[in-house]
């Protein structure tokens, strides 16, 4: 038996637990209950992310306390969690007592190792707000293009970035107030004292994805950069020891929020688990941490380098997730499907959600669809017609004929033990993550399963004199076969299993016992246990999603003459100019693929593409494009490069060219040739 601590990424304590984030939650729960499953000593525990300006904004901005705020929140988050079947040993908050202490002390063990570093740093300040203000709460004008409404980090229009102080005319987005530069002195966390202990450490096997670990040799290859750990006054967080009116920013004290809710919940309410026992330094017991993708860096670099330097162990393993399209685009809130984990919940069974993102998921880290389609289809097909109809088809002759009784003798006994042998093979593909190969096998079971009963007809037997201990025989084969697929199906249909356990009265569900077949067993009167999906009830969640866009239409429209059709409007500020044939044919426009893409550090908004242009150039070009897509998306992709560009210097290095992109306003969107095309040739 192995002793394993299981946590989630934390969920901010700002807004609804929505179907992306469900991903990741469900990924773990089911996880966590086919590990248990299998005999282990599994403690799964989370917590809301408490702390940070915007929640702090967001209580002002709700006339509310920060902590009337994330206590509001929790109970939402808790009660979604719930609604789906993920259930937390303890879910607590990093606005703790527990928190505090362990984030200052990693902090004070950390000073005094000599990985802290304190120098000044000029920003921009909101002398109405009277609070430093990060690049997302400033908008300016452009300094190189001049486009207007740009934030305080880099421009949506030409892709320039730059230091919140160059922009020109900025503004607070808090009051309007034109800020002023002022400097403030920032405690800075030494992440380059960690450079190699970093890079073995996340070489070590089984630690991180393959993927993930080639992506975070980017990092080490560019060199490790001291880590701003601070935030001035005002701020909602826990103040730093020895530093009045300076606060720990919230990605110090956030993943020692996984510490601090495992120590609760062994005070309140485990006092037989002991935390240094999984948190000392060379435990040997597993900590595990389910993450999405978007916050790797945060979990693989500054968190174990804080562990360390503070003398604590470090995660055993990282499982990362991929993000959640819906109908293979971005969640969109327009096009309903956007939608809030409550929003489901009042419109379909959580188990269908929990079953088709199984039948999605792997160990390696991808994207995964929710196609509205297909997950009809697949659950009715699956759940309903597949596995639920097994039992539904020999119960009634069980319930009605045979006294609920099973027949004395398994009259396929080699059939029974080819599906419980299966269970082997199925547990391995959930340890390790495969949930979609697990679903394939069991589902593989399934069928074999329906084609014996199909086979034997049952219901014919049942109109012939004297075949009624065949029948019986039949379909108390059916029923064991039915019950070992609900016992692999429990990590991901927990309800369903204890409907299916509670209708054949056993006391154990768990892998073992599929060992005991169910010979002169008594079985309750059957109830239908999963309907099928009804498409109306997806139309209607999706429509109760929708946020409408559309502006009022005018009382009475107005009419315009043929000539005033015909004038031609004035430009606009913002509108396109017009350029002739000869200017737009000195744009050079080439086909180029994406050989690396890597994140920014200091850039929300920046990836970093190296290109083939053909004709054995490579191209480094920053392109503003992260919002839509991740690095592990665009390797290998086709582009058109804007080619005959001056290179531009930016902050992160130089860029030179740029990438043809569209956008919508609800994303951006790459221009890709067709798979025909090759590197270097020239689009026109």
């Amino acid at each position: 038996m192995r002793n394993i601590l299981v946590t989630n990424a934390l969920p901010y304590a700002n807004g609804p637990i929505h179907m992306g984030h469900l991903l990741g939650y469900i990924q773990a729960d089911i996880w966590v209950r086919a590990m248990r499953a299998m005999g282990h000593n599994v403690t799964y525990v989370c917590a809301d992310d408490a702390h940070g300006t915007a929640i702090m904004l967001r209580a002002e901005a709700n006339g509310i306390t920060p902590e009337q705020q994330i206590a509001n929140v929790q109970k939402e988050h808790i009660r979604d969690f719930d609604g789906f079947g993920v259930h937390f040993d303890h879910y607590d908050s990093t606005n703790s007592n527990e928190n505090k202490a362990r984030s200052e002390d990693i902090y004070l063990k950390n000073r005094e190792a000599g990985n802290i570093a304190i120098r000044p740093v000029t920003q921009l300040f909101d002398p109405e707000k009277n609070m430093f203000l990060s690049d997302r709460f400033i908008k300016g004008t452009c300094p190189k293009c001049k486009a207007e409404d740009q934030y305080g980090d880099s421009c949506e229009v030409c892709g320039t970035t730059y230091n919140a102080t160059e922009l020109l005319n900025p503004r607070s987005t808090l009051s309007g107030a034109t800020p002023v530069e002022k400097s403030s002195d920032h405690y800075f966390f030494k992440l380059p004292n960690f450079a190699q202990y970093l890079q073995k450490w996340t070489r070590d096997e089984g630690r991180l994805p393959v993927s993930i670990a080639n992506k975070l040799d980017e990092w080490f290859d560019a060199g490790l950069t001291d880590w701003d750990i601070s935030r001035d006054a005002p701020y909602f967080g826990f103040e730093i020891p020895d530093a009045p009116n300076k606060y720990f920013y919230v990605w110090v004290d956030a993943p020692i929020g996984y510490m601090s809710s495992f120590e609760n919940y062994v005070k309140t309410t485990r006092p037989d688990l002991n935390f240094d026992d999984y948190w000392k330094k060379d435990s040997k017991n597993e900590v595990y941490h389910f993450i999405g993708k978007d916050i790797v860096y945060f979990h693989a670099l500054f968190w174990p380098a804080m562990l360390e330097g503070a003398n604590y162990r470090t995660p055993t393993g990282l499982f990362v997730n991929g993000f959640l399209t819906v109908n293979g685009q971005k969640m969109s809130k327009s096009r309903g499907t956007f939608i809030k984990a409550e929003t489901y919940l009042q419109h379909l069974n959580p188990e269908y959600l929990r079953y088709y993102f199984a039948s999605k998921l792997s160990d390696k880290v991808e994207d995964s669809d929710l196609n509205l389609d297909d997950f009809v289809q697949k659950v009715n097909s699956d759940l309903v017609g597949k596995v639920v109809n097994i039992a539904s088809r020999c119960a009634k002759f069980i319930n009605t004929k045979f006294d609920n009784k099973l027949s004395n003798t398994c009259a396929e006994a080699e059939l029974v033990q080819s599906f419980i042998d299966a269970g082997d093979s199925i547990a391995k593909s959930y340890e390790s993550r495969e949930f979609s190969t697990a679903i394939r096998e069991i589902m593989a079971l399934a069928d074999r399963a329906n084609q014996y009963i199909d086979e034997k007809k049952p219901w014919a037997l049942a109109k012939v004199e004297g075949q009624e201990q065949q029948v019986h025989d039949v379909c108390s084969v059916g029923i064991n076969l039915f019950r070992q697929l609900a016992v692999y199906l429990s990590p991901v249909l927990p309800t369903l299993a204890k409907q299916v356990q509670d209708f054949l009265k056993l006391e154990s569900f768990d892998f073992a016992s599929r060992q005991n077949v169910l010979i002169n067993h008594e079985i309750a009167q059957f109830e239908a246990l999963m309907q099928r999906v009804d498409p109306k009830a997806v139309a209607a969640m999706v429509d109760a999603s929708k946020d409408s866009l559309a502006a009022p239409a005018p009382a009475k429209a107005e009419k315009k003459s043929e000539k005033a059709k015909e004038k031609k409007a004035e430009p606009k500020i913002g509108e396109a100019e017009i350029i002739g044939i000869e200017d737009f044919l000195k744009v050079d426009l080439r086909v180029a693929k994406v050989v690396e893409a890597a994140t920014v550090e200091g850039s929300d908004k920046l990836l970093q593409l190296t290109l083939d242009a053909g004709e054995a150039e490579t191209r480094n070009v920053f392109s503003g494009i992260r919002s839509s897509y991740a690095p592990e998306d665009l390797t290998g992709k086709l582009v058109v490069l804007v080619a005959n560009l001056a290179p531009r210097k930016m902050r992160f290095g130089i860029s030179n060219g740029m990438v043809l992109a569209a956008g919508n306003g609800e994303g951006i969107f790459i221009i890709s040739p067709d798979s025909g095309a090759k590197p270097g040739d020239k689009v026109s």
